[in-house]
Order: structure tokens, then C-alpha cells, then sequence
């Protein structure tokens, strides 16, 4: 099968939930015997060396860039307040993408495009145009339904900016939901969300897969004192709001003063400068690390402190996969099925999280013993190979019932 894939900024490095989304897929496909080709943005945000990719990044058989220069600028954002279009949207729509895209339409045969999220929803009419392949949305998240858990937990000026511009995306993003072959979602929920929204249209559920050989566990580093992480793109609004929520509601007031041994090691990219700037008691930041993997892998427990988002966490993944011991909230494990106290561990409230590290030092053994059982779960649901056969079973039902050969 020759599969497109569109994405809105390149996936690699693999510092983020959709780069390793993306990757890990593609890979699955290139695994299985299919010819996949890749064109995605080069944003101004995540602008990325095309000369930096490594000799193993090589799951495509063809990779074309286009720039877009996507920075969120003050004024388009405030005239745009005045227009009925979706802000979120418009910072993706680029001329020279859509000639690009029509190029490679125009001298290669696809039997599938795949977009990799909403923003790519625009270049639908140029794939009409000179495609006959199938339609594939990997819906990443509900996007209209983070923006509005984002502007709840925002300070008032960002509340209200969000609160005018957000029904907007949700406007696009129902108004579209029909315009797939098929709709790809991350998790049930969101599939059925969508259902709910007015999606008519097949859809699958095809949730984030990893390469188990890509992460094995540091069995060693649950003989040192317990520590804490957290990893994740630190330009992503829900992770600096979760954070800052960790820091101020559970790690000043509870968790410092209770374990003086205790430290909590945060890596990512892109901080912003009150993240880069922490002086807090025994809390430590080292920025991108060059590998998620080994970072985890040094610390006994993973924390995922999310407050909003959606879709599934690819990070959570990575946590398991190395064999530690998840504590997340609610929503941070949303479309990843782990059972609470055997696979992880789950806190909603600064009591929750305090009492879940209290147990930690009370059963030594507990930490590496959840995480084993990560592991393992980790291994029966989430294999990248499994992930990818499965969509591309679906792929082929859907062209066949298209009459289109494969």
C-alpha cells in the first residue's frame, strides 16, 4: 500500500506525543511491507535541520518539506477576533504547501492520505483534486475540546481571548468531520465524542504504538532513593498549567516538607523562562534532554499532573515502556485502559498525590513492582506493529468497499 502522510510540523526529534505518534506509525507501516511518503511542514515554531536526521529515521521512502511560518503574531490574532474564521486554523494554511502537495499528488499514485490532525483538514479540495486515494483524519485529540479545558484553567485576559476564538475551532472541526473517508481517533472517547458531534463517516480506533525494542527498563534505579519526573514539550499550554498546579498545590505545601530526600527532575523543551528559572527546594530542571528513554528511565516515578488535553499521552507510554511506575491524573491516562493500583498509579487532588507517594515509602517494593506490570500492559496493548496491521486492515476494507485496488 503506498500511504501519504501529512503532518504540520516535522515529526522528529521525538521530544513530543505526536512526533512519536507519528513516527512509531509510519515505522509500522515501512515494517509491513508498504511504501510510505512523507510531507510535512517546517514550521517557524518547531523549524527542525533537515541535515540533523539520523541514519535510522528511514521508514520513508520520500520526504519533502515545505516552510510555514506559523508564529502566533499579536496583531492577525486580534483582527482576527473580527473575522468568522478559526485562528487556530489559519496560522496552518499555506500557498506553497498546497502547490507541494498538488505536485506530489500529480507525479506519484496514493492509495491513502493520511492527515495527521485537524490542521491539516484545509488541503482536503487539493487532494480531491488530483487524488482519488482515501481520505484518513488521525485525530490526535478533540482540538476545539483542549482549548477549552486550556482557557479554564487560564488567567482572565487568556480566558477571554480563548473563549472568543475556540468556538470557532469548534465550528470548523464539526463542520468538517464528514469531509474523511475515514476518521482515525487515538481513543474510544474521542471517537465517540465525534459520533456525538455529528460524524457519519467510518471511523477507527487507533491508539498511539511504540517499538518495544526502542525502550528496555533500568531495573537498577528502583535500588536508589525514590525521585520523581516529569517530561513533556514545556511550549504546550496543558503541561506548564499542570506544572505549575504540581509545584504550588502538591510539592511546596506537601511533598517537600513531608520526604526531605525527596527530588523532582522536570526536562523538556522550550521552557519558558519561569520553568527555566525554578530555584525551588530540591526540584531540578535540565531542559531537552537527548533522550526521554534514559531521562525516565533514572527515576522511579513518572508524574503526569495534566489538568487539561486530550487524546492520549504518548509520554505515559514511554513510561511504561521503560517499567516505571506511572502516578497521573484522571485525565492524563484518558485512552490509556491501565488499572489504577496495578499498572498505575492515579491522583486527582494535592491529598491523592501526597498519599500516593506515602505509600511508595511505605511498600519500598511497590514502585518496581508497578512498574513490571506497566511493562507488561504496555507490551499487550501497545506494540507499534500490532497498531499499524490494524489500521491497515481497516485501510484496506474501506478502499475495497471504494472499488479501488490495493
Amino acid at each position: 500500500m503506498r500511504i501519504l502522510q501529512l503532518c504540520k510540523k516535522f515529526p522528529y526529534p521525538l521530544k513530543d506525543g505526536e512526533a512519536i505518534a507519528v513516527t512509531y506509525l509510519a515505522k509500522a507501516f515501512a515494517d509491513l511491507g508498504n511504501e510510505v511518503t512523507l510531507l510535512a511542514m517546517n514550521t517557524s515554531k518547531h523549524w527542525f535541520d533537515l541535515n540533523q536526521i539520523p541514519q535510522n529515521y528511514n521508514q520513508y521512502n520520500t520526504i519533502e518539506t515545505v516552510f510555514v511560518d506559523n508564529r502566533i503574531r499579536p496583531i492577525p490574532a486580534f483582527l482576527n477576533l473580527f473575522t468568522p474564521k478559526s485562528y487556530h486554523v489559519d496560522r496552518f494554511e499555506s500557498p506553497d504547501f498546497a502547490a507541494k502537495l498538488a505536485e506530489m499528488l500529480q507525479s506519484g499514485s496514493f492509495d491513502v492520505v493520511q492527515l495527521e490532525s485537524l490542521y491539516l483538514t484545509p488541503y482536503i479540495p487539493v487532494i480531491r483534486r488530483y487524488s482519488k486515494a482515501l481520505i484518513a483524519l488521525r485525530a490526535h485529540n478533540v482540538e476545539h475540546e483542549i482549548w477549552e479545558r486550556v482557557a479554564e484553567n487560564s488567567n482572565w485576559f487568556k480566558k477571554w481571548y480563548l473563549r472568543k476564538i475556540t468556538p470557532r475551532l469548534k465550528t470548523y472541526e464539526i463542520g468538517h468531520l464528514n469531509d474523511y473517508d475515514l476518521l482515525v481517533g487515538i481513543t474510544a472517547r474521542d471517537v465517540a465524542h465525534f459520533q456525538r458531534l455529528g460524524l457519519k463517516k467510518p471511523a477507527i480506533v487507533t491508539p498511539i504504538g511504540l517499538d518495544a525494542r526502542d525502550y528496555s527498563p533500568d531495573l537498577g534505579s528502583f535500588s536508589r532513593p525514590l525521585s520523581l519526573s516529569f517530561i513533556g514539550s514545556l511550549d504546550w499550554m496543558p503541561n506548564q498549567e499542570g506544572l505549575r498546579w504540581f509545584l504550588d498545590q502538591v510539592w511546596l505545601p506537601l511533598l517537600a516538607p513531608s520526604f526531605p530526600d525527596l527530588h523532582f527532575h522536570i526536562a523538556g523543551r522550550t521552557a519558558p523562562a519561569w520553568i527555566r528559572n525554578l530555584t525551588l527546594p530540591r526540584v531540578h530542571f535540565h531542559g531537552e534532554v537527548p533522550s526521554a528513554p534514559n531521562f525516565i528511565n533514572q527515576h522511579s516515578i513518572m508524574v503526569v499532573p495534566l489538568l487539561s488535553g486530550g487524546g492520549m499521552r504518548a509520554k505515559i507510554l514511554e513510561g511504561m515502556a521503560v517499567g516505571r511506575l506511572v502516578l497521573s491524573t484522571t485525565l492524563g491516562m484518558e485512552g490509556i485502559a491501565g488499572q489504577n493500583g496495578r499498572d498505575c498509579m492515579v491522583a486527582d487532588t494535592p491529598q491523592e498525590f501526597l498519599q500516593a507517594i506515602r505509600r511508595c515509602y511505605e511498600i519500598p517494593a511497590l514502585p518496581a513492582q508497578l512498574g513490571g506490570n506497566a511493562r507488561q500492559f504496555f507490551l499487550k496493548y501497545y506494540d507499534n506493529q500490532e497498531v499499524g496491521r490494524q489500521l491497515l486492515q481497516e485501510y484496506e476494507r474501506n478502499l475495497k468497499g471504494q472499488n479501488v485496488p490495493v
